[in-house]
């Protein structure tokens, strides 16, 4: 059984997405892509979908109608990359820099070779 909620109105969302760009539209009228810097969708069995967009900024977005609104603080990434870090083996690491090909040979090529392979294992590349 569907629940709803008349003070709320359910609205048609269509997002639309090719490569890199996203087009979203609400009942039919299209969000300037510059106003969004990120959405998510969830959806519990017997409720309606969610969608929460994340405004890019505030003060020159515009917007009109009834919405639930969250807003929340970013988490702090100090304690994931602190835990990201404890699990590498610096001899691994160390490794994989050596032999990456764009190794330079200017100063500080090799920190920044392995930061380049931190950033590529923490995105699973």
């Amino acid at each position: 059984m569907e629940q709803t909620n008349d003070a709320f109105p359910a609205r048609r969302v269509d997002i639309t997405t090719r490569g890199g760009q996203t087009d979203i539209e609400i009942d039919g009228t299209r969000i300037d892509p510059g106003a969004i810097k990120a959405y998510s969708v969830s959806h519990l069995a017997g409720e309606r979908p969610e969608v929460l967009l994340h405004v890019a900024d505030r003060n020159d977005a515009q917007w009109s109608g009834i919405a639930r609104i969250a807003v929340a603080d970013l988490p702090d990434p100090g304690p994931a990359a602190g835990v990201f870090l404890d699990a590498i083996d610096p001899e691994a690491l160390e490794r994989a820099a050596l032999a990456r090909p764009d190794l330079g040979t200017e100063p500080y090529s090799l920190t920044k070779a392995m930061l380049t392979q931190l950033g590529e294992w923490a995105r699973g590349l």
